[in-house]
C-alpha cells in the first residue's frame, strides 16, 4: 500500500479546506484501499510538514498536488518543505495543468448555466488565479482556446484574477470588441474562496453570469489519481 498526499495551497475560507476533503473522499471511493491524507502548505489544517511528519515509515508516497499551476508553490514551496521535513522516499506528483478531463468539467459548469456552443452572440470569460511566472500563465490561457474548439462562440478570452493584466474587465472590452453581445465568465479554480467572490462580485454589478468552479467533480478525482499514477510508475522505471 501507498499513501496519496493530497496537497492544497490552503485558504483562510473554509469551503477550500472542504473541497479537498471532498476530493479526498471521492478518491477513496474510486481507489478502494488507496491511504489518502490531505495536506495544507498554509491557513488551513492539518498542515502540509505535520502530514509528512505522520507518514509511515517504510511506506511509499506521493505529494500529489490539488493545483492546477506549475508556478511557485509546485516549483518551489512543496519540494523545499519535503527537504525541510526529511522525508525521504516521498515523490511529488505533476499539478493538474491544463488538462482535457478538467476542460470538460468546465463545459459542465457552463451547460448548468444554459450555455450553448452554437451561441454566435456569446463571448466567454475564462478566469483563472494567475502567477508571477510568466510561463505557467501562458499556458493556463491555453485552456480558453481548448474550451472554445468545436464551438460557434464569439470568441474567449482569458483573464487573470490576481495579476494586474488582463484582468476580467479587460477580458470583457475584448470579448465585446470582437462583437459579443452575451458575456458569461467560466472560472478557472478549484474551488470556491475570498477570490472566487471577488470575481463573482464583478459579475454580479456587470450583469454577468457566472459558472461554478471546476470543485470536487469526479474527472478531476480521475486526473488527480492519473498525476499520482504517472509519479509511482516514474520512480519504478528510474
Amino acid at each position: 500500500m501507498s499513501t496519496l498526499v493530497l496537497t492544497a495551497h490552503g485558504s483562510k475560507d473554509p469551503r477550500s479546506a472542504a473541497n479537498a476533503r471532498a476530493l479526498v473522499a471521492e478518491l477513496t471511493r474510486m481507489r478502494t484501499g488507496l491511504d489518502v491524507r490531505p495536506a495544507f502548505l498554509e491557513l488551513a489544517e492539518p498542515s502540509f510538514v505535520e502530514v509528512l511528519s505522520e507518514l509511515p515509515n517504510g511506506r511509499p508516497a506521493v505529494v500529489t498536488p490539488l493545483l492546477l499551476a506549475s508556478a511557485y508553490h509546485a516549483r518551489r514551496d512543496i519540494p523545499t518543505q519535503i527537504t525541510r521535513a526529511g522525508a525521504h522516499g516521498v515523490r511529488q506528483a505533476d499539478v493538474l495543468g491544463e488538462d482535457d478531463r478538467l476542460v470538460s468539467v468546465l463545459r459542465e459548469r457552463l451547460a448548468a448555466l444554459d450555455v450553448s456552443p452554437l451561441d454566435r452572440d456569446l463571448g466567454v470569460v475564462v478566469v483563472a488565479i494567475g502567477s508571477s511566472n510568466t510561463a505557467a500563465n501562458a499556458r493556463t490561457a491555453q485552456v480558453a482556446a481548448t474550451l472554445a474548439a468545436g464551438t460557434r462562440w464569439t470568441g474567449t478570452a482569458i483573464a487573470f484574477a490576481t495579476r494586474p493584466q488582463p484582468s476580467v474587465a479587460d477580458a470583457v472590452a475584448q470579448l465585446r470588441r470582437r462583437g459579443a453581445r452575451r458575456l458569461v465568465i467560466a472560472p478557472w479554480f478549484l474551488a470556491p474562496g475570498l477570490i472566487t467572490d471577488r470575481v463573482s462580485n464583478y459579475a454580479r454589478d456587470n450583469g454577468i453570469p457566472m459558472a461554478q468552479p471546476l470543485g470536487a467533480h469526479r474527472l478531476v478525482a480521475e486526473t488527480l489519481l492519473d498525476r499520482y499514477d504517472q509519479a509511482l510508475a516514474h520512480h519504478a522505471a528510474a
